[in-house]
């Protein structure tokens, strides 16, 4: 899951390793992110958005003889791994966690680690179908061998389901407008490239912002796509069933749906926002917010990757 991707200084490791790194994707906040694990050095931690590995081979380095479980639903994400006997690779979407860990020997963990969103390689690659800079099929899928892609959803969706896509997940402005296009054009002939689709709906986009209005189309399909939101859900609902007490969850978040569900998950311990008390008005919450306010990269992160303008950092505690 990313809407603007992730990015930070290189993360310090061996010089082959920083080169894949730098190619496929540069972490963002990656100290920060690190920090906030609280690492115990014999611990068990889960980085559930392995991609290019910066944040993986950070934790790893801090580590002495703890292990660490690597998530990534993208089969390209494997070619990173390092040569480490202290960590194993799921090639599986990090919904699937409260499942996978156990079969893999896991059931408790000391810290789960989560950089949302889209890896540098993944936009960067015009055959992925991520970004609108590129002409290429209209595909977004973070797992390619899954069935549905972004042309499926487009040129066989329900009108009705377009309409929620792009209004919930882009906070598309004329997101009816832009369905009444697709509809049409799809008497005609099927969408099947980013090219032909900005093509489709040109007469939505405003000439004084187009890169920041695709990017809100571009984000809503991609979310749907791969289930972003859903994924999300699973893994906070995990997150409380794995952790150990003083466990720590970092998140880094790219767009306000994302941040928002976070950042009430931590405070409130559900997924609703919905803060319990007890009889002297005391909150009861499962959590221990480490982060009271998001952290967000420096003028600095931002100026060497201006992908990581969006990112919001946040982290909590389990109670005891």
């Amino acid at each position: 899951m990313k809407q603007a991707s992730q990015a930070h200084h290189p993360a310090k490791s061996q010089p082959n390793s920083c080169i894949i790194e730098s190619s496929y994707h540069i972490p963002v906040l990656l100290e920060q992110s690190i920090d906030l694990l609280n690492l115990k050095p014999d611990g068990i931690y889960v980085d559930v958005t392995f991609g290019g590995g910066g944040h993986s081979r950070e934790l790893l380095k801090r580590l002495q003889g703890g292990r660490l479980i690597a998530f990534d639903r993208d089969p390209d994400a494997k070619a990173n791994l390092p040569e480490d006997d202290r960590i194993t690779f799921i090639p599986e979407d990090f919904q699937f966690i409260e499942t996978m860990l156990p079969a893999y020997g896991v059931d408790k963990v000391d810290g789960i680690l989560a950089d949302l969103g889209v890896s540098s390689h993944q936009f960067d690659t015009a055959e992925r179908g991520f970004s609108f800079r590129f002409e290429g099929p209209l595909d977004m899928r973070m797992n390619p061998n899954q069935s549905t892609s972004a042309a499926t959803l487009i040129n066989e969706a329900d009108p009705e389901l377009l309409l929620s896509i792009f209004r919930q997940f882009g906070e598309v402005p004329n997101a009816k407008k832009v369905v009444r296009l697709i509809t049409e054009q799809r008497e005609g002939g099927r969408i099947q490239t980013t090219g032909h689709f900005e093509t489709v709906i040109r007469s939505c986009i405003p000439a004084h912002r187009r890169s920041k209005y695709l990017a809100q189309v571009f984000q809503a399909l991609r979310i749907a796509v791969n289930k972003e939101m859903e994924s999300l859900t699973a893994l906070l609902n995990a997150s409380l069933k794995l952790l150990n007490p003083e466990g720590r969850l970092v998140i880094i978040a790219y767009h306000s749906l994302e941040d928002r569900l976070v950042k009430r998950f931590m405070k409130t311990g559900n997924l609703n926002g919905e803060l319990v008390k007890d009889f002297y008005g005391k909150p009861i919450t499962p959590w221990n917010q480490i982060t009271r306010k998001a952290i967000q990269p420096s003028e600095a992160e931002i100026e060497m990757n201006p992908r990581a303008r969006s990112a919001r950092l946040r982290a909590a505690e389990k109670r005891e």
